[in-house]
């Protein structure tokens, strides 16, 4: 199954791996040689990514788990060190949207949800194997975070507040643990079609303006789960080996610019 080996050897954790970002992760990590333990809440779909790994030779094994929860993100972990000896990598990509709600009318529940599992969610799992990698002196975690931790207008109040969160929990995360060689990092998706962001997609289409997603963007397009994927998979191999505490942007330019309406011809 390997093509280049960029992570040949290695071992990777990856939550929310079931669809999306985190399964095109999944995927392209198994190409590279990386053994997998793999998390999600939608088991069945889950399995089906594991089956298609290990179909192509690869290695990996799964587990449901609420990433909200302490002990069930420790027991992914001792999944993994349990499975495979050692663990490398940590996608931290499982994450919620909160819905779209204005701010009156956001019930606190939803608030206290979305920052249990896009934040406490990556917070846990750092927590439970840095020990590993420290001791190791060697390691890369990645959060999945967004544009809407960056800028406002990509998404409501909870997610975008949780997601900047997530973003300095990075930074200061990262400068704690570089001592130890151990690097923490963040990448920003924009507009991408996943299992969360479907029923946009999927009304576009509905009323004939597809090719408007994007229109805001500097390629004027939305991306897919690979493209994602991909500045994951760099950041995950010895090639970063000098990138730490960085929050990237995979967004096809729309942080680089004001986007307002109007503003691009």
């Amino acid at each position: 199954m390997c093509e280049s080996g960029r992570l040949e050897g290695k071992t990777a954790i990856i939550t929310g791996a079931a669809n999306g970002i985190g399964k095109a992760c999944a995927l392209i990590f198994a190409r590279e040689g990386c053994r997998l333990a793999l998390a999600d809440l939608d088991e069945p779909a889950l399995q089906k990514v594991q089956e298609q790994i290990k179909s192509a030779g690869g290695s990996a094994v799964i587990r449901k788990t609420d990433v909200s929860m302490e002990t069930e993100v420790k027991a992914l972990i001792d999944l993994a060190l349990n499975t495979y000896t050692n663990v490398d990598i940590v996608v931290n990509n499982a994450g919620i949207s909160g819905g779209l709600y204005n701010l009156e009318d956001q019930d606190t529940d939803e608030w206290r949800m979305v920052y249990s599992v896009n934040v406490l969610g990556p917070v846990y799992a750092t927590k439970h194997i840095i020990g590993h990698m420290k001791q190791r002196r060697a390691g890369s975690i990645i959060n999945v975070a967004s544009v809407a931790g960056v800028r406002s207008g990509a998404g409501g109040n909870a997610y975008s507040a949780s997601k900047a969160a997530l973003i300095n929990f990075t930074q200061t995360s990262a400068c704690e643990v570089g001592d130890s060689n151990v690097r923490i990092n963040a990448i920003c998706p924009g507009l991408i079609e996943t299992e969360m962001t479907r029923p946009i997609f999927e009304h576009a289409r509905e009323i004939g303006k597809e090719s408007q997603l994007g229109k805001w963007c500097e390629l004027r397009r939305a991306a897919k789960p690979e493209e994602v994927a991909g500045a994951i998979l760099f950041l995950a191999s010895d090639e970063a080996s000098y990138i730490t505490g960085q929050a990237i942007a995979v967004d096809g330019g729309i942080s680089a610019s004001l986007s307002l309406p109007g503003r691009k011809i």
